[in-house]
């Protein structure tokens, strides 16, 4: 009983303790829930009307486009630069599929297998034209070679025999797919802005109006009084006539995406003189090496160039501009003298091994010989070769030997920017620059043959083969760490914003601004490496100071200040840009109404001309244009719709308020150009002009797709 006192006792107590646990085991739970939830937020790389699409999605995606420019500019590795507009065109690709397709669905358009299939047989799509199934004869897309190819992937794909023709098949067998799918969703957006330029219609009197609009012509003695003849100081602007002149601009500032304002100070950490020099003795010692070298493959990789030395015969376009641009002032032998360019920042030498004619493109068709050993293999490859020079078919024998020995082009761009070249390929590819047409050549290539054949050469141009040495002129350690080491310092001593910005430029160091940056950014300033810095960029509060990020080419350091957040919405009259935006209107309403009120009672040339203003003739002017005015050097669509409301020898009925000043005039003469109107053609003519005013339907979709683009946060 004395226990169960106590509990009543403190049965408040036990409650509140119980409750505490509770609400402690429920916060527990919805934390979690959240860190889930938020986790799960950062996988996704944007949404559009609400749908997400995850980071390994795009990533599908952009891979997919990264291998079909490789197979169009047959290239292995694409630089970053190049990477970043294909994660961009993919990105917009997506965004405008989704919205294409959430209307199309409302209106119950599709893209049918038959309609596809049409496409095809008609073969004239742009896009056909970049497949491997183009007739070289006629030069138009075929179909018949494209079911063929398919019918060859499935028969592969079921029995693969040979893992490398089946690696090509599956290359390009996804290169159609691309192709396939591409067309369809082109194909979709094509119906949906046909649907939408069949809502736009004229009539005949719309058309009479718009070419009296076109060919009527006035000419005018013109009277201007230009804004700038009036100081800004002399106009008094008042807080009530901002907020006045914002609300009626108000929908300019509008703001469809969050945007940031960063201040910062970016080192970028150059050579010292003693780094230079070290450089320089190093360079002197490559060229003697180079110069004497018999095979420069040694020196160049001792030297670690940044340019790779192939052996083999290639295009100017493989090398870097400031090297193509001196090869053919150069003797084959001979090397350069060590040479400094200031646009990339290098030391360089080249020594050139030789310089041919050889074609750009070669067709060939090929038989690969495996067997268990190089001495069996050499034995098939005899055979083969023999039998094919004593005319057998080439294809008829391939098949024999599971493949199907058809014809292929190599060009040069496919192998001349590779970052190295084994035995094999090079002399694989020097026997197709070398051969001549229709030789049959034997190949060992590993411990297999190969029986090759050249069936055309084109395009002889000059090829190179060059050893360069090529290396950025960099600092040292030592030099990295004394720039480290100060700025770090400063970073410490001046934690906050305020302090940072003020004692910049007093311990050497220049602030700089960046407006207006989106999370579709993929630099900080056009620094390379700063996707951290981004992430803290759109996580970070108004005024914070960013951590010190090592970023670039390992050559800067970068800290940031969030200096301004612009929410999705209106921009407010307290943004300093849109203060000045609106401010300037005010100035030229003010002195607008100066001018007006100064010509005010004005009925002539004359008149106007004693008031101040600035005369001259001007022609040719039509309702349909607006007219430059040499005088304030700006172009005035309100003069050019007062003058054709005025006839001829009238004089203006009022000062007309122009982007640039005040104008008054008299119209001397009216003319027709001597043109014959066509009812049609302005009909048509009409129904484009109002095709053009809806063509920003797609920025309105945009609107209503809730677009989020995270990509920041992992590109």
């Amino acid at each position: 009983m004395a226990a169960l006192g106590t509990i009543r006792k403190r049965g408040v107590i036990l409650v509140c303790i119980i409750s505490f646990g509770l609400f402690a085991f429920i916060a527990e739970e919805a934390f979690r829930s959240c860190d889930s939830a938020k986790n799960n937020e950062r996988q996704q790389i944007g949404e559009v009307y609400g749908e997400k699409i995850s980071v390994q999605e795009f990533q599908k995606l952009v891979d997919e486009y990264t291998e079909v420019i490789k197979m169009q500019q047959g290239q292995e590795n694409l630089p970053e630069q190049q990477m970043n507009q294909i994660k961009d065109m993919v990105w917009n690709t997506y965004v405008q599929n989704q919205m294409i397709a959430k209307e199309a669905g409302k209106l119950g358009l599709t893209v049918t297998d038959a309609e596809l299939q049409d496409i095809l047989k008609t073969g004239t799509n742009p896009m056909l034209q970049q497949t491997p199934f183009v007739n070289q004869q006629t030069g138009r897309f075929d179909v018949s070679a494209l079911q063929k190819f398919l019918a060859d992937y499935k028969t592969q794909k079921a029995n693969p025999a040979n893992a490398q023709l089946m690696d090509q098949y599956t290359k390009i067998y996804n290169y159609w797919s691309f192709i396939e799918k591409t067309l369809r969703q082109q194909t979709l957006a094509q119906k949906y802005q046909a649907l939408l330029a069949h809502c736009f219609i004229s009539n005949p009197v719309e058309a009479k109006m718009a070419f009296k609009e076109e060919n009527e012509e006035s000419q005018i003695q013109l009277a201007a009084f230009p804004y700038s003849d009036i100081q800004d100081d002399k106009v008094k602007v008042e807080e009530s006539d901002l907020k006045a002149k914002y609300d009626e601009l108000k929908a300019r500032f509008k703001q469809p995406v969050e945007t940031r304002d960063i201040k910062y100070v970016d080192i970028e950490v150059m050579a010292s003189a003693a780094d230079r020099a070290a450089l320089n003795k190093d360079f002197a010692g490559f060229q003697t090496q180079l110069a004497a070298a018999a095979d420069p493959a040694e020196v160049v990789r001792k030297a670690a160039s940044t340019v790779s030395y192939l052996g083999i015969p290639v295009s100017k376009d493989a090398y870097p501009s400031d090297i193509a641009a001196v090869l053919d002032s150069m003797a084959v032998g001979s090397t350069s003298a060590v040479k400094a360019n200031t646009a990339d920042n290098t030391l360089n030498i080249v020594k050139l091994v030789s310089k041919q004619q050889l074609p750009d493109s070669v067709q060939y068709r090929v038989i690969q010989v495996a067997a268990n050993s190089v001495a069996e293999a050499k034995t098939k490859a005899d055979s083969i070769q023999g039998a094919i020079a004593g005319g057998a078919d080439f294809e008829a024998i391939a098949k024999k030997y599971g493949q199907t020995g058809e014809k292929a082009w190599m060009t040069t761009k496919q192998y001349e920017y590779a970052q190295t070249m084994d035995k094999d390929n090079k002399a694989f590819i020097n026997t197709l620059n070398t051969a001549s047409v229709n030789s049959l050549n034997q190949l060992q290539l590993g411990q297999g043959y190969v029986v090759l054949q050249v069936l055309d050469r084109k395009a002889m141009v000059n090829k190179y083969v060059a050893a360069v040495i090529k290396k950025t002129i960099d600092f040292s350690q030592g030099t990295y760490r004394t720039a480290y080491n100060k700025f770090s310092s400063f970073v410490s001593g001046n934690q906050a914003s305020a302090d940072l910005l003020k004692n910049a430029a007093g311990n050497g160091y220049k602030v700089q601004e960046l407006k207006d940056m989106t999370t579709a950014s993929h630099y900080v300033a056009n620094i390379h490496s700063t996707r951290e810095a981004l992430k803290w960029i759109f996580e970070a509060k108004e005024g914070e100071v960013s951590p010190l990020y090592e970023c670039g080419d390992n050559n800067h350091l970068l800290v940031v200040v969030l200096n301004k957040i612009h929410r999705i919405g209106y921009r407010d009259l307290s943004d300093p840009d849109v203060k000045e935006m609106v401010k300037a209107e005010v100035i030229k309403d003010k002195k607008a109404e100066l001018l007006m009120a100064k010509v005010n009672g004005v009925k002539s040339i004359a008149a106007a001309k004693a008031k101040g203003g600035k005369i001259s003739s001007v022609n040719q002017i039509t309702f349909a244009a607006p007219t430059f005015i040499a005088a304030t050097g700006a172009s005035e669509p309100a003069l050019s719709g007062a003058v054709s409301a005025t006839k001829k020898g009238a004089f203006s009925a009022h000062a007309v308020k122009g982007n640039a000043g005040v104008y008054l005039f008299q119209v001397t003469n009216k003319s027709n150009r001597p043109v014959k109107f066509d009812e049609k053609t302005y009909e048509q003519k009409c129904r484009q002009k109002s095709m053009q005013y809806a063509g920003n339907f797609m920025n309105e979709l945009y609107m209503k797709a809730h677009v989020v683009d995270n990509r920041y946060l992992f590109f």
